[in-house]
């Protein structure tokens, strides 16, 4: 069956890495990221949710949420004047940016006769930061978050709520991401899934995938780069 809709994670994939925005965090606030790993990790034992799902499921607001990390971050002795924890998001995508090469790879795979969506777990007042960040990719035909239907991934409920707002069977659609469990819950559900580990190797994949051999060395621009 032909590939119908490519799904592309925001976070890690279309967005900075992680490493990226943890880097820009200590620079910005001085909390390095051991120390706000230690808080977030804390946060999510109190609300009884893994990572920033609390967040992502619209659960608790990001201001009653950030109040909480504060909180962990002080009983830690870590220093909050330089941070806005109730505002998290702002400081967290402020003077970070996208990766350049995924976006010129949304933009390639539309050419070539893709139709493309974002399928992110994400939080509802980050949606402003994220946004913006990929509009140089041009209009998406379907945009899926977490935070607006109340699933997310790796639970299979929201690959169904994604095919039915693409119009396509499973094996129609691929996934890609850089988190292995969600990779691992598409391929169990009939999708195809690529990989997100360096954006080299992910755009190779994804040609590969698509039968677009020259699509890395398209939107790397200089194919030793990456």
């Amino acid at each position: 069956m032909d590939v119908r809709m490519i799904w592309f994670d925001f976070g890690g994939v279309l967005g900075p890495s992680p490493k990226d925005l943890f880097t820009a965090y200590h620079r910005k606030t001085g909390i390095t990221a051991e120390q706000l790993a230690v808080a977030l990790g804390e946060v999510s034992e109190e609300l009884g949710r893994p990572a920033l799902a609390a967040l992502e499921l619209c659960a608790i607001s990001e201001p009653d949420w950030g109040r909480l990390l504060g909180a962990a971050l002080t009983g830690a002795g870590v220093d909050l004047s330089r941070a806005r924890p109730e505002e998290f998001g702002r400081q967290w995508f402020e003077g970070t940016h996208a990766n350049a090469p995924m976006l010129r790879a949304v933009r390639y795979v539309r050419d070539a006769g893709h139709r493309v969506g974002v399928l992110s777990n994400n939080v509802r007042e980050w949606q402003p930061y994220w946004r913006r960040m990929i509009e140089p990719a041009g209009e998406f035909d379907r945009i899926v978050d977490s935070s607006e239907i109340g699933v997310r991934k790796p639970d299979p409920r929201i690959l169904r709520i994604a095919e039915a707002a693409a119009g396509a069977a499973a094996a129609e659609c691929v996934l890609v991401d850089d988190l292995a469990e969600n990779c691992a819950a598409a391929t169990a559900a009939g999708w195809r899934a690529v990989g997100f580990g360096t954006t080299r190797q992910c755009l190779t994949d994804l040609g590969a995938a698509l039968d677009l051999p020259g699509m890395a060395a398209a939107c790397l621009g200089d194919p030793a780069t990456g």
